[in-house]
């Protein structure tokens, strides 16, 4: 399931940024300024991307490549999200609290 969303998204993206252009960041920022429906799933979309990205910085204990990781994957979304979660379920062969807490644990 990862692995077909990564796919997905990234070929839709490259389809659209080729189609539309490759300015997003003021697509997002009308859509939120826009107090729509648009703007509704932009706003909520936002909030899923830092706090993903904030998870990855979290569990790689704040250090510059987890930082860059989690700045990385609050641009490029699921694109980066998802396979790195199947570099972790790889990694600590499937043991989801391992997965989620990291060192932590």
């Amino acid at each position: 399931m990862l692995s077909s969303q990564t796919l997905v998204v990234l070929i839709y993206t490259l389809y659209v940024g080729d189609i539309e252009g490759w300015d997003f960041l003021t697509v997002a920022q009308n859509n939120l300024l826009s107090l729509t429906w648009n703007g509704q799933f932009s706003l909520d979309f936002s909030c899923y991307l830092v706090l993903s990205g904030l998870w990855l910085m979290w569990r790689n204990q704040y250090n510059a490549s987890g930082v860059l990781l989690g700045l990385v994957a609050m641009i490029l979304g699921i694109v980066v999200f998802a396979p790195y979660l199947l570099h972790l379920l790889w990694q600590e062969k499937g043991d989801i609290k391992k997965v989620l807490l990291g060192r932590q644990f």
